[in-house]
């Protein structure tokens, strides 16, 4: 049974908006057609919707195993002292986990996500995951900078394994929790199936551990009793310390990236052709109270991504949050920010033959937003799964 429907505007995103655009749309969500409103003349039973249509969002970055911390976690301390509240507050009752972590599933979809990249260090997830209307694909997070690499590789490919069915790679955590040895077994049971993520540049004193072995981060290394290591007070930063030893064969996620510059963006292009640049405003904002040189990545023409981070970061899962933060904040518009959150994050996790926009055959999940006439996200903005 085909249904057709109809709004203000139709964002395809891989081509342009359609003006009173209408999509055919099979009972299963798949998509039989799109048409301009002059090729649907004759078509009857169009339904029409109010607002623009468009594909469902794919989150990049999430961590989901985090939900139980939403609202515990002060703000704008810096990631080193958020890094201590999460260790101190992350064990709870596993059935609270659990919980949390199935709201949260439900907050996403009902804000038109439909692939997710979450980040896992145990396999707490997995049931929540297997049962979702969602795509995820499981980022099995490995660290280790000052312990034996063998044994931390080991766990993470058993915790890989235990993610099955579920699509899974294992990836390092930040430069400054992963040793050269670690990235190296990391390396080593990367297959050109896999796709990797790393959090990078998060915060000033990431930087500044590896320029001269000072700041906020060696602070937090001196007080765990980690010795600092020969990448540290090296002269480089924390970009040409990780992006070398990092596969080059495989789709791999920049997260964050607050403090990246014109040069590392210039030496992250000769070094790694395979790079996507993940956005996450709201939880920059939430932790550092800083944004990316948003205007930077983006003429540079780097391939973005949006992300959520957690809700020990956010106030909530919203993709569309995340865009009206880059709005406001940095001047992005609708359809740009719409290729972030749809089609480059489909193409990072390898799923666009299904995801990422408004085509023939595909079967992306089809979106509803109530934008502004002049086509700006307000707060009054709603979002609505039609498929």
């Amino acid at each position: 049974m085909e249904a057709y429907i109809t709004a203000d505007w139709i964002f395809p995103v891989t081509t342009p908006p359609i003006k009173n655009g209408v999509i055919g749309v099979n009972e299963d969500g798949s998509i039989r057609v799109v048409l301009s409103a002059d090729e649907a003349k004759g078509i009857e039973n169009v339904k029409h919707y109010d607002g623009v249509i468009v594909p469902g969002f794919i989150n990049t970055h999430c961590h989901l195993e985090l939900s139980h911390l939403r609202g515990k976690i002060e703000e704008k301390t810096g990631l080193t002292t958020f890094i201590k509240q999460i260790l101190s507050q992350r064990q709870q009752p596993e059935e609270a986990i659990i919980s949390a972590m199935k709201e949260a599933d439900e907050e996403m979809y009902d804000n038109g996500i439909v692939a997710v990249g979450d980040i896992s260090n145990v396999l707490i997830s997995k049931s929540v995951k297997l049962e979702s209307k969602i795509y995820y694909h499981t980022f099995v997070e490995v660290f280790g900078f000052n312990r034996p690499s063998e044994p931390i590789i080991v766990a993470g490919v058993e915790l890989k394994k235990s993610f099955e069915p579920l699509k899974a790679s294992i990836v390092p955590h930040a430069p400054y929790s992963v040793s050269a040895s670690l990235f190296n077994e990391i390396e080593k049971v990367t297959t050109v199936d896999d796709i990797l993520s790393i959090h990078n540049q998060e915060t000033i004193g990431e930087n500044e551990l590896f320029e001269n072995g000072t700041g906020k981060f060696a602070d937090f290394f001196a007080e765990l009793g980690i010795a600092q290591s020969d990448a540290h007070n090296s002269g480089a930063n924390s970009l040409k310390y990780h992006l070398p030893k990092l596969s080059k064969k495989v789709n791999t996620l920049l997260v964050h990236n607050t403090f990246s510059s014109k040069a590392d963006v210039d030496f992250a292009k000769q070094t790694h052709q395979k790079l996507y640049w993940c956005l996450c405003p709201n939880a920059n904002i939430y932790i550092e109270n800083n944004l990316p040189d948003v205007d930077l990545l983006k003429n540079e023409g780097l391939k973005i991504t949006l992300g959520t981070d957690s809700l020990a970061s956010n106030h909530q899962l919203s993709i569309l949050a995340e865009m009206q933060t880059l709005q406001d904040q940095k001047n992005i518009s609708f359809e740009e920010s719409l290729k972030w959150a749809t089609i480059n994050g489909a193409e990072f996790l390898g799923i666009n033959s299904q995801y990422g926009s408004l085509e023939k055959g595909k079967k992306p999940g089809i979106v509803l937003i109530s934008l502004a006439e002049d086509g700006m996200i307000e707060k009054e903005t709603t979002i609505k799964r039609l498929f």
